[in-house]
């Protein structure tokens, strides 16, 4: 039976767990040879193990996104193992960096928020693109909330906008390439990086979507496969909101 990936080597930020682990495993799972990449050490190494156990191909590297020396270190041993087929820019700063008002948000945080999730994600894309082969594919993951503007939570919802315009302007560039970007904007997800938002916020969501509910990491990893695969050959700089439908784009 094929995969959807077979024969390709994709690279996955923040892989070690939540969304980008479930990631990972998924392109597994479809045939490919994920590179797992993310700054937590020790629980990206009992991530990578977990699925070498499972008989998937899997490598591994720490990375910190707010270290441009880190980011090009990476990327130059992930190119000592060949080029690459996929990018999937997951890695994010997402836990503590809510709860204050507009007028009260602590300037220092706005700027490591955009150092890792806006600077981060086009350092390392930076870095790929020249390993990357003609054809591949990018998603960049971005939030949901920069289409609806969730409140007490500014500089995330900022970042996750400058994703989704900055995925805009990197397919104009990278099209010469035929290198295809695009973003996925999903919906409050039960992983643990939301384990600290309040309940009202989870209940918001979950009652207001069309497809009512609580939304898992499963519910997401159908969009990374399909813009990571040659289905979507032709899809570039384009946005899909993954969400249930609690708002549309």
């Amino acid at each position: 039976m094929h995969g959807l990936l077979d024969g390709k080597r994709i690279v996955v930020t923040g892989a070690a767990r939540g969304l980008g682990f479930h990631f990972a495993k998924s392109c597994a799972e479809q045939g490919a040879m994920v590179v797992m990449c993310d700054i937590l050490a020790g629980e990206l190494a009992e991530s990578a193990h977990s699925l070498r156990e499972q008989g998937y191909r899997i490598e591994d590297y720490v990375i910190d996104l707010a270290d441009s020396a880190s980011i090009d270190a990476t990327f130059a041993a992930i190119a000592e193992s060949g080029a690459i087929d996929g990018l999937v820019n997951n890695a994010a700063m997402a836990t503590g960096v809510g709860g204050k008002n507009m007028i009260d948000y602590d300037p220092d945080l706005w700027d490591r928020v955009m150092n890792v999730n806006v600077k981060g994600t086009w350092l390392v894309t930076r870095a790929a693109v020249p390993l990357l082969r003609e054809g591949s594919g990018i998603v960049n993951v971005a939030s949901d909330t920069a289409l609806w503007g969730a409140p007490r939570l500014m500089a995330y919802v900022a970042s996750k906008g400058a994703v989704i315009a900055m995925t805009r302007s990197m397919a104009r560039e990278l099209g010469e390439k035929r290198i295809r970007i695009n973003a996925i904007a999903p919906g409050l997800t039960r992983v643990e990086a939301t384990e600290y938002v309040p309940a009202e916020r989870h209940q918001l969501y979950e009652n207001g979507r069309a497809l009512a509910g609580a939304q898992q990491p499963e519910d997401v990893t159908g969009s990374v496969l399909w813009l990571l695969s040659d289905l979507s050959g032709f899809v570039t700089g384009q946005l899909i909101p993954v969400n249930g439908g609690f708002i549309f784009n």
